[in-house]
């Protein structure tokens, strides 16, 4: 059995994973980007609402250089996630990165994608993800001249990390020690947020419904609306 139909909204789609899907949607069908006996709409044949608009602040870039987060969800539609390197909770942060290697690898051998697509990890560690801790995490996929750039970035201290926290909704917490450093792992709920090339988040995943079909298919719808509104 499969399901496709109208595109239901954000609300109504979550109800329809976690009544109908959620045994489906554990992170190990993220290895394959399919789950049996789901189908996504097809690209462009519903739309995306316009949710709110994205967060900026200040942030490091991976080569220590201090940049706006502006920087990073305009002029390409953009998936950000925030994570941290040393997430273990393969529902968490692995997942994510699981997801964010198939969307990428999808869109890369997609012509109308190319050079129009972002995806931006963005750590709430920085003490221990520092520029170079990132440059590691990210290895040969932060390789600037991909067809599908995937930047990482951290901030220079807690305190200009908290207000694009806040101004995303992203609820991170940790014990801390005398010092004031991070002890042990965060709790926090994963969210990706899909972003249009103007800055306006469209979609926010979390675990339940993040799956590369998905957010493939949603990513090119936004590119199909962008390349109607430049006619």
């Amino acid at each position: 059995m499969s399901f496709r139909g109208a595109r239901p909204g954000r609300f109504a789609r979550r109800l329809l994973v976690a009544g109908g899907l959620l045994a489906c949607l554990a992170p190990a069908s993220a290895q394959s980007g399919a789950v049996p006996g789901y189908l996504p709409n097809p690209p462009g044949t519903y739309a995306l609402q316009d949710i709110m608009q994205a967060g900026d602040g200040r942030v490091l870039d991976s080569q220590g250089r201090t940049r706006r987060l502006a920087e990073f969800t305009r002029g390409r539609v953009t998936l950000l996630s925030f994570i941290y390197s040393s997430c273990a909770d393969p529902a968490g942060c692995p997942y994510a990165y699981t997801v964010f290697h198939l969307v990428r690898s999808a869109l890369e051998e997609d012509p109308a994608a190319r050079r129009k697509v972002r995806l931006v990890s963005l750590s709430f560690d920085p003490h221990r993800d520092t520029p170079e801790t990132l440059r590691l995490y990210g290895g040969p996929d932060a390789n600037r001249e991909a067809p599908v750039r995937w930047d990482y970035l951290t901030t220079r201290s807690t305190a200009e990390l908290l207000p694009i926290l806040s101004a995303y909704g992203q609820d991170a917490s940790v014990e801390k020690d005398a010092a004031g450093r991070p002890r042990g792992p965060f709790a926090h709920v994963l969210k990706v947020f899909l972003i249009d090339r103007r800055g306006r988040v469209r979609e926010i995943y979390t675990t339940a419904y993040l799956l590369p079909p998905v957010v493939v298919n949603d990513i090119r719808t936004l590119l199909l609306e962008e390349g109607r509104e430049g006619h």
